[in-house]
């Protein structure tokens, strides 16, 4: 990259958190309903600038707590997460990406996708979504993450909780409102808090 492009994505960068801050200063909270809140992390890792794009994640996770962010977006936050050496805050991460979007990390990695025939809630969970990754398995800067993710996705934790989900979410797929399925829903909600 050329010290020019550099330079225009972190103008990016600070166009978008001036824009934020100005929101904020302006309606005392955050709407963004532009979504500019998502754009920087891509920007960041296009720099490697992976302590930056921590810095935000703190950032956007202190200010948007309650945001479950999109699969993309939590994709990019677990290669932040690894590229700071936060290994087990990455694995959960890799699992919250899978729980989005059970696609994207098997696209990421070159792999076949799979029709799990589950319940797709919405377009975000979608096969479609990931059709334009722009980030490979194959991509130089991303080697350690590659080894390491491959790695993670054939160990028992992540077989464990990838499994049950896939169950419950093919238990959705069927089951009418009432009890058990509530507990399902429950459930599914829950996982993530057993990691």
């Amino acid at each position: 990259m050329t010290p020019k492009q550099i330079e225009r994505i972190q103008t990016k960068i600070a166009t978008i958190k001036r824009a934020l801050a100005a929101e904020k200063k302006q309606w005392g909270c955050y709407d963004d309903s532009r979504g500019l809140r998502y754009l920087p992390p891509a920007l960041y890792l296009k720099l490697q600038d992976y302590k930056g794009a921590m810095r935000y994640f703190n950032w956007f996770h202190k200010n948007f707590d309650d945001d479950a962010g999109y699969p993309m977006f939590l994709f990019e936050w677990t290669i932040t997460l690894f590229k700071n050496g936060k290994r087990k805050e990455a694995e959960k991460m890799a699992l919250e990406t899978f729980f989005s979007n059970t696609y994207l990390i098997d696209k990421f990695l070159g792999k076949e996708l799979l029709n799990l025939n589950i319940s797709e809630h919405s377009n975000w969970e979608n096969a479609s979504l990931v059709a334009d990754l722009i980030y490979k398995h194959s991509d130089a800067a991303l080697q350690d993450f590659t080894e390491w993710l491959s790695d993670f996705v054939i160990s028992e934790r992540f077989y464990q909780y990838a499994n049950e989900f896939i169950d419950i979410e093919r238990k959705l797929k069927t089951e009418p409102v009432g009890i058990t399925r509530s507990q399902l829903v429950s459930r599914r909600f829950s996982l993530l808090d057993d990691y």
